[in-house]
């Protein structure tokens, strides 16, 4: 089930809240396991068959935490761990691995038939965050339904944001409707919930009529022309953004329709004047996981400069994959391991460098890797690079107008939160966002239906 689907905006959504009010006033002891039961029909819509397996996970790493906190076992929580990785593996990266192994002369591994559960990395790392946290005594335990909302809450289940338990656990034990602010909270939930499915349908999704022809001739061995490259990858560099943050936006606005505050995961990060800065802003819930749970771990920069610039390309390169399994994603992520190391021998040389100059060299650094994440193959992202780089023939016809108006909200405009914060209660504030909604839903309705670029992963 989609956010930005008829079924959900119309059917599962009002049902669910109208159920969950009802159970908030009158058996607010039920309102946990009713919200995982939801939970679990909203993810059980799109595949039924992958339910008993996110079902499992929660119970099978719940079990464990429970065991090593009566046995203290030193290994159980890196078995369980390895496990959670190992399934991970099994689902995302088995035909990966098996096409290294057939560069081997001789090879021939054939591919395994095998359907991505949606959300299973996110889940996987929500696994392992607890896990960890609960090993080095910072977590405490909790019961199997709180732990499984945890894990499978469906604001949050399928593409994230990456939230701590230590942000939301203590959220599920409060009456959210009847705090002081509760109808603030509601009414600025809707007004993300809008908001966030407005960047989907109407920039996101008309910019992928710009970019996916150009990425699928460069995937087919054509020709890709200058004009078509730049519009290609200026496109993508911008339909990602407002797909991925759209989403974002609109889980943090069912969020809060059901009393809950999810992490910010977007600060206008094409405004960063430096990779490190921009990584600060952009996917920050999963910025935060690998330099917690993956580059402090490694040594981070308690070690030595040779072994900081080696955690953040291994930090890097492994947040690529974890993106994708294929090489192109390891070449993303490895070119931004090795563009954050740059970074950081340049500040400790203490060279200066203009906020302008550094804002042009980090837009076009994240532009031109995009190519990489966007290619479905190597010989692909070269056929782009010829073309942004004058090596293909000129060409016409440019679509810049959704280009141009993507790029100045981006780049010039509020974020999502911060304009939501800012709007004061008012009829005239209701009456806009309802037409947006119902114009949304026309749109919806009217054209084709775009899945989340993040889904996939």
């Amino acid at each position: 089930m989609l956010f930005n689907s008829l079924v959900f905006l119309l059917g599962f959504l009002p049902a669910a809240l109208v159920l969950h009010a009802l159970v908030e006033r009158y058996r607010p002891e039920w309102r946990l396991p009713v919200l995982l039961a939801l939970s679990f029909v909203f993810y059980g819509w799109w595949d039924i068959r992958f339910v008993p397996l996110l079902a499992a996970s929660i119970v099978l790493n719940w079990l464990a935490a429970g065991l090593f906190l009566r046995t203290r076992a030193a290994l159980l929580i890196p078995l369980a761990i390895g496990l959670n990785l190992l399934v991970l593996a099994a689902y995302k990266y088995l035909n990966f691995f098996a096409d290294l192994a057939n560069l081997i002369p001789g090879a021939s591994l054939p591919h395994a038939d095998i359907v991505l559960p949606l959300g299973i990395s996110f889940f996987t790392f929500h696994h392992v965050m607890y896990l960890t946290d609960l090993r080095v005594g910072r977590a405490p335990p909790y019961d199997l339904v709180r732990y499984g909302l945890y894990i499978a809450f469906f604001p949050q289940v399928l593409a994230g944001p990456l939230v701590r338990w230590s942000e939301i656990m203590h959220q599920f034990e409060e009456r959210p409707y009847l705090r002081s602010d509760a109808a603030e909270r509601i009414g600025r939930g809707l007004m993300l919930l809008c908001v966030g499915l407005a960047k989907k349908v109407l920039i996101g999704d008309p910019l992928s009529v710009t970019v996916n022809p150009v990425f699928q001739a460069a995937a087919e061995g054509k020709v890709v022309t200058m004009v078509e490259a730049w519009q290609a990858t200026l496109g993508f560099t911008f339909q990602i953004y407002f797909d991925f943050s759209g989403y974002t936006d609109m889980a943090l606005g069912i969020a809060l329709l059901f009393g809950v505050v999810l992490p910010q995961n977007f600060d206008a990060p094409y405004r960063a004047a430096s990779l490190r800065d921009f990584w600060r802003r952009w996917h920050m819930t999963l910025s935060r996981f690998l330099r917690d749970y993956l580059y402090i771990p490694l040594g981070g920069n308690r070690r030595g400069l040779a072994l900081q610039v080696a955690a953040l390309f291994a930090t890097m390169t492994l947040g690529g994959l974890w993106h994708g399994a294929g090489l192109t994603f390891v070449a993303w992520g490895a070119a931004h391991g090795l563009g954050l190391g740059a970074g950081l021998l340049w500040r400790r040389a203490g060279w200066p460098m203009p906020a302008m100059l550094g804002w042009m060299l980090t837009f076009g650094f994240v532009m031109l890797t995009w190519v990489f994440f966007r290619a479905t193959s190597f010989e692909a992202a070269l056929a782009i690079f010829k073309g942004l780089f004058g090596l293909a023939p000129v060409g016409s016809g440019f679509r810049w107008r959704t280009i141009a108006l993507a790029a100045a909200i981006a780049i010039l405009g509020p974020t999502a939160w911060e304009a939501v914060r800012r709007l004061p209660p008012s009829r005239l504030v209701a009456v806009l966002f309802a037409t947006l909604f119902v114009v949304l839903l026309l749109k919806i309705g009217d054209d084709a239906n775009y899945d989340f670029i993040y889904f996939q992963f």
